[in-house]
């Protein structure tokens, strides 16, 4: 009588399978390729940034003046935009014949349906692009219609005033402003809209009362 001897049963692999190895490997190689693709920061990168100089600012472009005559003296007035476009930014200078030095004065704007007695009236002071002259820097006119500006002028030869009158200002480019806010609400309008229809459908209290709870 022969006995039958169960013959041993084979380890299992201990290999990893090919597939994980595979995607082990593609991780590694995506590390790596992170790690070379960083930028290294330079020294210079820590640098104190240094302050720019004047001229790297957007220069002051006069297109067009005006001459106004304040007593003893004599300004040129400069805009960067012509025509003049209400709420369209520009530049204004102001430049006093023999320049600012021992000179101050003031500027007052009277915009159209203002009484002179309630305008405004601002210190002159140098544009900050360019500082060799008094200036508005990136200022914007309100209303179309007709402006004046009246300058009034300190100096070694006493106190001038002039006026520079009658500046036709356009009206404002594009579209009116109430149109050109109404179309730019009329999405967000939609979307609450929207919301509300979709919350009506499907709000739950609106479930529980069909359901009878």
């Amino acid at each position: 009588m022969h006995l039958r001897t169960p013959l041993p049963r084979p380890a299992r692999a201990t290999r990893r399978p090919v597939k994980g190895r595979a995607r082990a490997l593609l991780l590694a190689l995506c590390i790596m390729g992170t790690a070379v693709l960083l930028p290294v920061p330079s020294a210079q990168a820590y640098a104190p940034a240094e302050p720019e100089p004047e001229h790297a600012y957007a220069p002051v472009v006069t297109v067009h003046t005006e001459q106004v005559q304040a007593g003893p003296y004599h300004l040129t007035v400069g805009f960067s935009t012509w025509p003049l476009r209400a709420m369209q930014s520009l530049d204004f200078t102001f430049a006093p014949d023999g320049g600012l030095t021992g000179k101050s004065g003031t500027l007052s704007m009277t915009r159209p349906g203002i009484k002179a007695g309630m305008r405004s009236v601002s210190r002159l002071s140098r544009h900050p692009r360019k500082r060799s002259v008094w200036g508005l820097d990136i200022r914007s006119l309100p209303t179309a219609g007709q402006w004046t500006f009246t300058f009034t002028v300190n100096g070694p030869k006493g106190q001038g005033t002039g006026t520079l009158s009658n500046i036709t200002v356009l009206d404002q480019p594009g579209p009116p402003l109430a149109l050109s806010w109404t179309l730019c609400a009329l999405p967000v309008l939609g979307l609450i809209a929207f919301l509300i229809v979709a919350w009506r459908r499907h709000r739950p209290s609106h479930r529980l009362a069909v359901v009878g709870v």
